[in-house]
């Protein structure tokens, strides 16, 4: 038990307690993250308006991961230019318009199935008339994407195009699984770019996701590789399981096409 001395040293230790909660953070109204790491400030003066859509079909729980990339998408890109349907299947009948999207021949999906092509080459061989209206990409991480993919026969039947690139994300302070993988707006913003000849699209886009790097970098953050780099140089802390042994030779395979 404790002596008289204890207990009042005890006391006036609560007693010094500050009685109102702690202060919270300001929160930015635009981006939702806290005033000290916004990126506002780095999306463009005025948003891009791109000859085409990008329509994201979002798994559920990518909307409650903090460091996102869809919403500098959609406030970097004109209003309209970037639509959000959010689910685990699709099309739903909550979501009318979208089975006309993924039914109309000029609609693309951005996905690196086996049967997926260059994008480059799908332009090429365009005609005026039928360039993309819209570009279909499938927001959250790799499984997520791939479990929509599967559970969506209607996708299976659109025109697939992968992008062919060199060099590594700029979602530096996040592990991509692969190399070659890149986030919702890295895809998007290579993409458009592609569709519209607009390289400039592509580091107009980039500038909130480089900002949000470096703020997070600056606030303890560290730089991370892929899985895929990691378990080539035999510093993945990790046994590798099926399934991520399955993506990197299914990437491996897609890359070699």
């Amino acid at each position: 038990m404790l002596g008289m001395n204890e207990m009042d040293s005890e006391w006036e230790g609560l007693v010094s307690l500050p009685v109102d909660p702690p202060r919270k953070r300001n929160i930015c109204n635009g981006c939702k993250r806290p005033s000290v790491v916004c990126w506002c400030s780095a999306l463009p003066s005025e948003p891009l308006q791109p000859s085409c859509r990008v329509i994201l079909l979002q798994h559920p729980a990518e909307e409650k991961r903090c460091l996102r990339t869809a919403p500098m998408l959609v406030r970097g890109l004109s209003s309209g230019s970037c639509l959000i349907f959010k689910g685990k299947k699709f099309p739903q009948s909550r979501y009318e318009e979208l089975y006309e999207i993924l039914n109309n021949p000029n609609t693309i999906l951005l996905y690196p199935s086996r049967l997926a092509v260059n994008l480059d080459t799908v332009l090429r061989e365009s005609e005026d008339f039928n360039k993309p209206c819209d570009i279909v990409l499938i927001d959250g991480t790799w499984p997520q994407a791939k479990t929509i993919y599967n559970n969506t026969p209607i996708l299976h039947t659109m025109k697939q195009a992968k992008l062919v690139r060199g060099g590594g994300s700029e979602y530096v302070i996040r592990t991509q699984p692969t190399e070659g993988c890149l986030s919702t707006l890295e895809t998007a913003a290579q993409a458009l770019a592609l569709v519209d000849n607009r390289p400039d699209y592509i580091g107009t886009l980039l500038e909130p996701l480089k900002a949000l790097c470096s703020f997070q970098l600056n606030h303890g953050a560290v730089t991370h590789q892929s899985k895929e780099y990691l378990i080539r140089t035999q510093m993945y802390p990790k046994l590798i399981g099926k399934r991520l042994s399955k993506l990197l030779k299914e990437s491996e395979h897609i890359n070699n096409l």
